[in-house]
């Protein structure tokens, strides 16, 4: 969702992000801080939480005045930068800057848990934790252990869900007489009349990641999640066959003319361009942008109409699209805490029911209302007050959060259709990676961002035919070489483990 702008203060002393004091002290070391006003307990210390980068301050927050006056707790807020984000966090932990709760990624979490730089949590969370304990999702506490013992409250958001799917200009198919199409043979022949009939790019995606060049072809044709298993043993996506009879399909498709042939240097918002101003027929949208999409469309091209095209069926009739079901964040103390047991107290404080549900979506009547059961946000007070609300979230309900998130999506008609659409389009067919609920592994997380951008580096290349498909196998070696080998015996180690 769109945040609000605000202007955010660099702390000299540290360079982390934070925002100007509204009443709160300034720390010696963390220069200024932001401290949250309520009625804070003169006898509870004030917590001091390390948060990622966001575009707000955090002092002037619907959500973090609301944190103070139902926990009772004055809150510290910082944000690490910006830029170099890790350089600054391994900073701070090795100063053993005495944060009492801190939001990681699943890298940070896993260097800091190996590094014996936060606290374990099995003890305090049983002592005082009986709102996390019934908040979590008991299949999610194993990704954040290592060794066995549990360093963070697993965050995992908004549960399974489908955020996008390819559209088409329905008024083109009515001109031409075109049918929706079930499968890749299909799809070819629609934009294959498209191009010879209407001239312009059928089909235009962008290079932004490798799931919007996979897009809902990859699918179809058998490449859903990162990892496979295949005789019990996990092989990445680049090692199948699905890969390259993907990569041999869309290569097809460039060479004739019926995919944009800017793809591999598009953006996502350069082909949303393309797309709502007639100069391609066929895009995957994603619900966040169905609103603005929409408006755009009919602004240009008044007459226009767009058709949801079902997810494609693979060569065998079936169906599939990937849901992703990682933890979105990892909630952890670090040892160099004064505070663990009231940094714990102040977590399991936030998810008790009814805080946690006003946390979420605020108060019925001023925030939000419930229609037929469902929750509806009350605008604009819904988006001036809770927008940047899911910063301060420090794990969620696992049963209820997702009714709760899923107001975001009611806040207009076409973006509330389209999201529910897609997810009426992709019931009983989602499937998740087999390492979504696993534990930081080290040599995933140091190889997998660079691997995946050499991939999708890669497979533009192969797409355009800058390279050709025969190196196909020499692009597999090299992979493997980079971290690729390493990432895939790291995580059949696991898997074995979590197979027992």
């Amino acid at each position: 969702m769109i945040k609000k702008a605000a202007l955010l203060l660099t702390v000299a002393a540290l360079g982390v992000t934070t925002a100007a004091c509204g009443g709160g002290g300034k720390d010696p070391q963390a220069g200024t801080a932001t401290s949250a006003p309520g009625n804070a307990s003169a006898t509870k210390p004030v917590i001091r939480q390390l948060l990622q980068y966001s575009n707000f301050d955090p002092s002037k927050e619907y959500t973090a005045k609301a944190i103070t006056e139902k926990t009772g707790y004055e809150v510290k807020y910082e944000m690490l930068p910006a830029e170099n984000p890790d350089e600054k966090l391994n900073l701070l932990m090795a100063n053993k800057e005495e944060y009492d709760v801190m939001k990681l990624g699943a890298p940070q979490f896993e260097k800091l848990a190996s590094q014996g730089a936060l606290e374990p949590l099995d003890d305090l969370i049983e002592k005082f934790g009986p709102n996390i304990k019934s908040a979590i999702d008991p299949a999610a506490w194993d990704s954040a252990k290592v060794n066995g013992k549990i360093y963070a409250i697993p965050e995992t958001g908004s549960g399974l869900a489908i955020g996008e799917e390819t559209v088409v200009r329905q008024d083109i198919m009515d001109e031409l007489g075109l049918k929706i199409p079930t499968n890749t043979d299909e799809f070819y022949t629609v934009l294959k009349t498209i191009k010879e009939k209407k001239n312009i790019a059928p089909y235009t995606g962008s290079k932004d990641t490798k799931e919007s060049i996979f897009g809902d072809i990859g699918p179809a044709f058998g490449i859903t999640t990162d990892w496979v298993v295949q005789d019990g043993k996990l092989i990445h996506q680049i090692e199948t066959p699905a890969m390259k009879e993907f990569l041999t399909y869309m290569n097809k498709l460039y060479k004739e003319g019926l995919i944009d042939q800017e793809m591999p240097i598009n953006t996502s918002a350069k082909a949303i361009e393309k797309f709502t101003s007639g100069k391609a027929a066929v895009y995957r949208l994603a619900y966040w942008n169905a609103g603005t999409t929409d408006k755009a469309l009919k602004k240009n091209l008044p007459d226009a109409k767009t058709t949801i095209v079902p997810f494609m069926k693979d060569k065998n009739g079936k169906t599939a699209v990937f849901a992703k079901a990682n933890i979105s964040w990892y909630i952890s103390v670090p040892k160099a805490s004064k505070n663990k047991e009231e940094a714990i107290k102040f977590l399991n404080a936030k998810l008790d029911p009814a805080t946690h549900k006003e946390l979420s979506i605020g108060k019925e009547g001023t925030h939000h209302e419930v229609k037929d059961g469902k929750y509806y946000p009350i605008l604009p007070i819904f988006n001036d007050e809770l927008n940047n609300g899911s910063s301060f979230l420090t794990g969620v309900d696992y049963k209820k959060y997702p009714d709760y998130w899923k107001a975001r999506v009611r806040k207009e008609p076409v973006l509330q259709k389209f999201f529910e659409d897609i997810q009426v389009n992709a019931k009983d067919i989602m499937v998740t990676d087999p390492l979504a609920k696993a534990p930081p592994i080290a040599d995933v997380s140091k190889n997998k961002q660079k691997l995946d951008k050499f991939q999708t580096d890669s497979m533009l290349k192969f797409i355009s035919g800058s390279d050709p498909l025969t190196n196909y196998d020499a692009f597999v070696s090299k992979w493997k070489a980079d971290g690729g080998e390493a990432m895939t015996k790291a995580a059949n180690e696991w898997y074995k483990t979590a197979k027992k």
